[in-house]
């Protein structure tokens, strides 16, 4: 029976409810979005699902995105998204709904708390507390890849300013909203000094307006290895989408199980609340699967559309089963006075839990940090091109000194070649003979003696490769930014 007294069921019944966008999702995804459902109609949220169309059966059906069409329209009327996890069909061309929801609603941050239920569920890790902010729309995930030849294949890795500043501040409103005292930034900056390093120097800007918040910066390789083997030094992580989105599994792991995590999408006016976790379509349908992950993350949900009393209310019902002893298969271990449950069992543990308050288990109260406003510049850096990459496929002419005495001749007024690298590494002049060359070639030009370069310049070099029968199969223009390069130096430039 379950101890929620009436006036905490029908409190706010005399408002309207809020209508919640809903995907189900696929494999345990109807299962336990049904629970968590059931788990908010007993706590007396005032809330109604609108559900839209999407996941595999989407896929199957030739829609490549995962998701029909009319499904934006209802996601922007209602636009707070409770989802369950999806399964993205094996195979080419079809495209990861997460992203592509993250990216085209404009979901910035992504909120993943993290921590220990020890004694209650088994952790080499007891009293880990922590949050990954990741950034959510950048990094590799714009999903930019090409094949460039028969060898080689590249992906873009994209990391704008205003971007990295709204991520930024919102680590630190986060942070500053709920208490938290310290900010990691990892990134790979000593390597991707132009991409990794303006997200380091942005993060250092910003951190100088939160004097109270203590921050580090670390190198992500050395940074992961920490949370795996110390996860207690940390309080708020905040990365790249690609490492934060590894840090993320990290956490969960360290901490318990990635049943355990539940995460928030947060965007200027959209914000999306799923599980951490996949479909797991093995286990569909077997009453087995925890719903804990789906439950934290309608808990964030609450707070986010202003029902922090609901929101403390499921989470503690959560919290006195864990201590009761109600386990999933995921989480179980013999101990005394602790037995196995399926999905539903447990879920019916919590209703009948909420109400209730746990004796041991203790969380911070999440609050909603304040919306983030992006100041525009006041002064725009002077860009300046002074050169030309050019890459070229030479899948049977691999000779960097026959390479280079050709290009040495097709310099013009304004342009000439500087170097030639393979896989990033200087080939042209004076290469070393041990370095593996691949068909794939970046031919430098740059400004001859200091002279301006226009793009007709460069129009007019690709003219010349064209003449000589070199396929150019990319170029990127080379730019000064207030007289600072904003290219990377080849290696042994």
């Amino acid at each position: 029976m379950s101890s929620v007294s009436q006036d905490s069921k029908t409190k706010g019944k005399d408002t309207d409810p809020i209508t919640i966008s809903l995907i189900k999702g696929d494999g345990i995804g109807p299962e336990i979005t049904d629970a968590v459902i059931s788990i908010l109609n007993a706590s007396g949220a005032n809330l109604k699902y609108e559900e839209v169309e999407a996941g595999e059966k989407v896929y199957l059906a030739g829609k490549t995105s995962g998701i029909a069409d009319s499904a934006w329209d209802t996601m922007r009327k209602y636009p707070i998204l409770l989802k369950g996890p999806i399964t993205t069909p094996r195979g080419t061309g079809y495209k990861s709904l997460n992203v592509t929801i993250r990216k085209t609603l404009g979901l910035y941050a992504n909120l993943r708390p993290a921590r220990t239920y020890d004694p209650y569920v088994k952790t080499k890790h007891p009293g880990t507390d922590l949050v990954i902010v990741r950034e959510n729309e950048e990094d590799t995930y714009a999903g930019i890849e090409h094949r460039q030849t028969r060898e080689v294949t590249q992906c873009l890795k994209l990391i704008t300013r205003p971007g990295t500043e709204k991520i930024v501040r919102y680590a630190f409103e986060f942070a500053r909203s709920n208490g938290r005292k310290k900010i990691a930034c990892m990134v790979k900056d000593n390597i991707m000094k132009i991409t990794d390093g303006l997200f380091a120097s942005v993060f250092k800007e910003i951190a100088d307006e939160y004097p109270e918040i203590e921050t580090e910066s670390m190198i992500i390789d050395i940074g992961a290895a920490h949370l795996a083997n110390n996860p207690q030094k940390f309080d708020v992580i905040l990365a790249p989408n690609l490492y934060g989105d590894i840090l993320s599994d990290i956490a969960a792991e360290v901490t318990g199980s990635v049943g355990m995590c539940g995460s928030s999408n947060i965007g200027d006016t959209i914000a999306m609340f799923e599980a951490v976790h996949g479909s797991a379509p093995d286990i569909a349908g077997k009453d087995i699967a925890n719903p804990t992950a789906l439950i934290k993350a309608a808990v964030l949900m609450l707070v986010h559309i202003g029902m922090p009393e609901k929101a403390n209310l499921v989470r503690n019902a959560v919290l006195k089963a864990l201590e009761d002893g109600y386990r999933t298969a995921d989480i179980f271990t013999s101990e005394p006075g602790t037995q196995k449950v399926g999905t539903a069992a447990f879920t019916q543990a919590i209703i009948d839990r909420l109400g209730e308050n746990p004796k041991h288990l203790k969380v911070r109260e999440l609050q909603k940090p304040k919306p983030i406003v992006l100041q525009k510049p006041k002064t725009l850096e002077v860009k300046k091109l002074v050169g030309v990459d050019v890459f070229i496929d030479e899948y049977n002419n691999r000779d960097p000194e026959t390479l280079g005495k050709k290009m040495d001749a097709m310099k013009n007024s304004s342009l000439n070649l500087k170097l030639i690298t393979n896989r990033g590494v200087k080939v042209y002049p004076d290469g070393q003979p041990e370095t593996f060359l691949t068909d794939h070639f970046r031919c430098r030009f740059v400004s001859n003696e200091g002279k301006d370069v226009s793009h007709k310049d460069v129009i007019d070099l690709l003219a010349t490769f064209n003449s000589e029968n070199l396929e150019v199969i990319k170029t990127e223009n080379l730019y000064t930014f207030d007289g600072k390069i904003g290219y990377s130096l080849g290696q042994g430039e």
